[in-house]
């Protein structure tokens, strides 16, 4: 409801932009660059980026202040020492379901340099609140009986929701345990911690550090990447050459490829203009099926439901998306807080590198098992 809200006004304020264009003879290219493009695809990721933020860090910031967070930590040592990491990682995991920007940020609690690398390299293995709406939107449109009722309709997608971010969890102790084993060898440090007594929280004082140092930071680095981007969507999705689209030649190069992992050469596309924010993917998708000049609401489910099967998604597609979704390089806000935290390209990549390559081999499993199933 926040979201929509938000949508709303934004979007209301760009009619009136759209208004201050034609009453000065704006060159129609220029509005769809600035309106259509820079303004609809910043008001986009705002009105869907500050809401969860808005309210997720402020709740964790909370139970920083209460004392609880420090003993998570505590209990749960002794599975990440077993990866060769430290406890402290688990809270740093927590907060990437905010935003794994803020995640890697939080990874300076971490004493040691090499669990506090492998915290920010693994981070991005959980999902966060840009890739958790369009989990359940798949799942609800694909994976949701739909004359089921009562109780079992909210169990089931419920479920599958847990499976997915217990599977981004399973990852990031599995990689934590390869990094420890390769590139970053060496024996998990010793944990001493002094556990804080259980206090009452400063509410106004926890609320306004949890906005300014969070929340107002993850949106004005998600802002400074998304206003160039929506340049550029809007220059791929309004530029032809002969008749066909920029977005449209490029999604069919990508096709192949697409196919290969059980999507195609559109879904793929979205992904890699979704680098600014994974909010704005579905939209990207919507755009490219109904061959608009601009991002647009999705809709009601079953509209969106019923465009996606006209362009050939199956199970398989959404589940394949899916999976891509959880596994597949970071945000452009998360990797720069991880070339900024670590100072280094060659670990910037390395971050990129791990979840892809996670989500690209199990997606052409999936593939290759859906068909192999379809064979016999």
């Amino acid at each position: 409801y926040p979201s929509a809200l938000l949508s709303s006004l934004f979007f209301s304020f760009q009619e009136k932009l759209t208004a201050a264009f034609m009453a000065v003879n704006a060159p129609q290219w220029l509005h769809g660059i600035l309106v259509l493009g820079v303004y609809r695809v910043l008001a986009w990721v705002i009105s869907v980026m500050l809401p969860p933020m808005a309210i997720f860090f402020p709740l964790f910031t909370l139970l920083e202040d209460f004392g609880y967070l420090p003993r998570i930590a505590y209990n749960l040592d002794r599975p990440f020492q077993c990866c060769k990491a430290c406890g402290k990682q688990a809270l740093t995991m927590a907060m990437g379901f905010g935003c794994n920007a803020a995640g890697v940020t939080g990874c300076r609690i971490i004493d040691s340099p090499r669990e506090r690398l492998i915290a920010i390299l693994t981070n991005s293995f959980v999902p966060c609140n840009g890739r958790l709406p369009a989990l359940v939107t798949l799942i609800t449109l694909f994976f949701t009986g739909a004359s089921s009722a009562g109780p079992i309709s909210s169990l089931r997608p419920a479920l599958i929701l847990t499976f997915f971010i217990l599977t981004g969890v399973a990852a990031t102790f599995f990689v934590s345990r390869l990094l420890s084993a390769t590139v970053l060898k060496g024996m998990p440090s010793s944990f001493t911690l002094e556990l804080p007594p259980y206090r009452r929280p400063q509410i106004g004082r926890v609320i306004w550090r949890s906005i300014l140092d969070r929340t107002l930071f993850i949106l004005g680095r998600a802002a400074a990447v998304a206003a160039p981007a929506g340049l550029v969507i809007w220059i791929l999705a309004n530029v032809s050459i002969g008749d066909i689209s920029l977005l449209a030649r490029f999604s069919g190069y990508l096709d192949p490829i697409g196919r290969l992992m059980g999507m195609d050469g559109v879904i793929l596309m979205a992904f890699i203009l979704g680098l600014p924010a994974n909010e704005i993917v579905i939209p990207i998708i919507i755009m490219a099926y109904t061959s608009q000049g601009t991002l647009i609401e999705p809709g009601n489910l079953s509209d969106l439901h019923t465009l996606l099967i006209s362009q050939g998604w199956t199970w398989v597609t959404a589940l394949c998306t899916m999976v891509f979704f959880l596994f597949h390089w970071p945000c452009s806000t998360t990797l720069m807080t991880i070339k900024k935290e670590t100072g280094s390209l060659k670990w910037t990549c390395l971050a990129v590198l791990l979840p892809t390559t996670c989500g690209v081999i199990l997606c052409m499993a999936i593939t290759a098992f859906s068909r192999l199933l379809t064979f016999l």
